[in-house]
């Protein structure tokens, strides 16, 4: 008898396996001047590092996506957008989604819920101005998602959220505010811990072989494909779009292709057709109530300082 089955699974477009997403994140150097806002500047290595990703990242993978005929999405800071206007201009060519990411990649936990708020609502409008049209979907920068991201982004009319972890499919978010759907992914489909060696940021992987870290993205594949979820994947153009790697991301998209039965599909268009599902009685989603915990659990006394700073 089959164990590792999804109980739930979602009827995917044409009979298709899984649904497929290869989404990147453009954070670009904002990431830098968020963490040292007072010596960025000088740290000119790491800046030419992070500018490679929309400089030249970005062009060579949006051929990529053009070659296998996908549109996919990409979340960007509305920062970004700003300072690298031509990568932007260069996705909305390709027809492909850009997602909300925060202002310049703040962290939304770390934010009083005003502030939050307001970052949420000021890089909306950048990002309406930018491409025309105002974002549907969000990803919290570094998965920081708050106790009231759900809430706000419910009350500012997002379409979905693509940051948690709770499920193999897409799933409702349903706090006082309203519902929301959440297409997710995991660390395990993250580029991040696969790629990135950087003393600034104290975060330093063992360097693999494009080959050997895909073997990562291939495995939750065939798990996807077997059981009928969803493949949807995090990676970043300054540490995925370097020749090797990108040529690796051009290998297993052709796998994928080559497998069949596959539904590419950009983070918007798998909303569109879960909402559908839904409201056809097709399908039934499993629902997330949020916040989970109203604070500190009672168990454990008054709230403490943590005693590891978080990653």
């Amino acid at each position: 008898m089959e164990t590792a089955v999804i109980e739930n699974p979602i009827p995917w477009p044409g009979g298709a396996r899984c649904a497929v997403a290869f989404t990147f994140d453009m954070d670009a150097d904002s990431i830098l001047h968020l963490g040292y806002h007072d010596t960025a500047d000088t740290r000119m290595a790491l800046l030419s590092a992070l500018r490679y990703g929309p400089e030249i990242a970005v062009p060579r993978l949006l051929g990529i996506y053009r070659e296998f005929g996908i549109r996919q999405t990409f979340f960007v800071p509305a920062w970004c957008a700003e300072h690298y206007p031509r990568a932007v201009e260069l996705m909305l060519e390709g027809g492909h989604e850009i997602g909300h990411h925060g202002y310049i990649h703040e962290h939304p936990n770390e934010l009083a819920p005003d502030e939050e708020l307001d970052r949420l609502r000021h890089s909306a409008a950048i990002l309406t101005a930018a491409t025309g049209a105002r974002p549907r979907g969000y990803r919290a920068p570094t998965y920081r998602f708050s106790r009231h991201t759900a809430d706000f982004l419910i009350q500012e009319g997002f379409d979905y959220d693509s940051t948690l972890f709770g499920d193999d499919i897409p799933y409702v978010l349903r706090t006082k505010a309203g519902q929301i759907l959440e297409i997710p992914s995991h660390y395990g489909m993250d580029d991040w811990p696969q790629y990135q060696i950087s003393r600034e940021f104290d975060y330093f992987a063992a360097v693999k072989a494009p080959r050997r870290a895909i073997e990562v993205f291939i495995d939750e594949f065939e798990a996807a494909w077997e059981f009928g979820g969803l493949w949807n994947s995090v990676w970043h153009p300054f540490l995925s779009g370097r020749l090797a790697r990108a040529k690796a991301i051009r290998d297993l998209l052709r796998h994928m292709v080559e497998k069949g039965d596959v539904w590419f599909a950009r983070l918007d268009e798998i909303a569109d057709h879960v909402r559908a599902s839904i409201e056809s009685g097709a399908w039934t989603p499993r629902i997330d109530d949020l916040p989970y915990y109203e604070g500190p659990i009672p168990e454990l006394g008054p709230a403490r300082p943590a005693r590891v700073k978080p990653a």
